[in-house]
């Protein structure tokens, strides 16, 4: 099952039970935040890091690696 996601205004297609990173990597995204001026994406992808933070819905600071991609979601890049 396929599911829809938008990310900084672009609609991006995944696959049903993917995290966030996983539906941003297959689509050629490799970054996703900013910190300190520097393009930063998945890291460790096992959550330890906090390089793939985005806000989803509205919500910061969530772990891209450790998030499954819901139907409809909204993906804002973060940079601090």
């Amino acid at each position: 099952m396929t599911i829809g996601i938008t990310f900084d205004g672009d609609e991006i297609v995944g696959r049903d039970g993917q995290t966030i990173a996983g539906v941003l990597l297959a689509a050629g995204r490799r970054t996703w935040r900013t910190a300190d001026g520097a393009e930063r994406g998945v890291f460790c992808g096992i959550g330890i890091c906090q390089d793939c933070i985005v806000t989803v819905n509205g919500t910061e600071s969530v772990r891209a690696c450790q998030r499954t991609a819901c139907d409809g979601d909204v993906i804002e890049k973060e940079a601090r």
